[in-house]
């Protein structure tokens, strides 16, 4: 990476930070090392010692709000194993902020100021899941849920119809991981740039007892799938009635300057180290 390049970054970062503390959002720093990440398919933490590089801060995020926190954001690296390519790193940056009495449409509002602080005025659009899919796939997976389908379809054909600065809103429920379902539907959106996602949002699910219904369920599709098993997270479980209501965020640093520098490939929005092959 080049000093113009580095001095770009540097200017996002500080951009993304006066922005939120300006908003009021407290800056925190949680663990980098964990001993339960949460279970997601597909998505794998890699070991350290007795424990995994975090995949997100998530978990130990909401614990803060749990405790009495009400708008926290932080910044630093994130670790996702296997995953490398023009735009995927298996060491990355994630910014991800959380507001308690909140929603996903609130967060909307939230990145749409904060990338316009960014980057000057721009125009966004909102497009639901179902018109996504009924668009530009053909089927409608509220009707009849294919995570297969659902899965490759986003990759072959809803992504890349995503132009300019897009808002996909409205998940079906099999999707909704950590997000609230209301009306039957997840209360989720990621946003796009040019078919490249860029960030994920929920209304949170603050229920602990349906939330260890979901990681039992993703740990045994896990094991299914002949992944690790992560342990569950017991803190994190009681806490998080606590929390009430919330709503959080996490924005791909990486990826966002790639998409305000016009870069082409994540190597050229962050340094990395180079390792040779075996």
């Amino acid at each position: 990476m080049r000093l113009p390049e580095l001095e770009f970054r540097a200017r996002i970062v500080r951009g993304v930070r006066r922005f939120l503390d300006e908003a009021g959002f407290l800056e925190v720093e949680t663990p980098v090392r964990i001993f339960a990440p949460a279970p997601e398919p597909h998505i794998d933490c890699p070991p350290c010692g007795r424990g995994f590089l975090r995949a997100s801060p998530e978990l130990q995020m909401k614990k803060l709000l749990a405790q009495g926190l009400d708008k926290i954001y932080q910044l630093g690296p994130c670790f996702r194993e296997g995953e490398n390519g023009s735009r995927h790193s298996d060491e990355f940056t994630m910014l991800e902020w959380y507001r308690k009495h909140a929603d996903y449409r609130d967060l909307m509002s939230d990145m749409e100021a904060l990338i316009v602080s960014l980057a000057g005025p721009l125009e966004f659009r909102c497009l639901t899941v179902r018109e996504a899919y009924r668009q530009h796939a053909g089927w409608d997976p509220f009707e009849r849920f294919d995570q297969d389908r659902f899965d490759y379809d986003m990759a072959v054909k809803i992504e890349p119809a995503l132009s300019d600065w897009t808002f996909l809103v409205d998940y079906p429920v099999e999707c909704a991981s950590l997000a609230r379902i209301s009306e039957g539907k997840a209360e989720r959106w990621e946003l796009y740039h040019d078919g490249l996602e860029l960030a994920n949002a929920f209304t949170e699910l603050c229920d602990g007892e349906e939330q260890r219904k979901r990681f039992e369920l993703a740990r045994a599709e896990r094991r299914a799938l002949g992944e690790a098993d992560y342990p569950l997270d017991e803190e994190f479980l009681s806490l998080l009635p606590l929390v009430g209501s919330a709503a959080g965020v996490a924005l791909g640093i990486d990826r966002l300057v790639m998409a305000l520098g016009e870069e082409n490939r994540i190597s050229g929005a962050r340094v990395l180290e180079i390792f040779p092959e075996k």
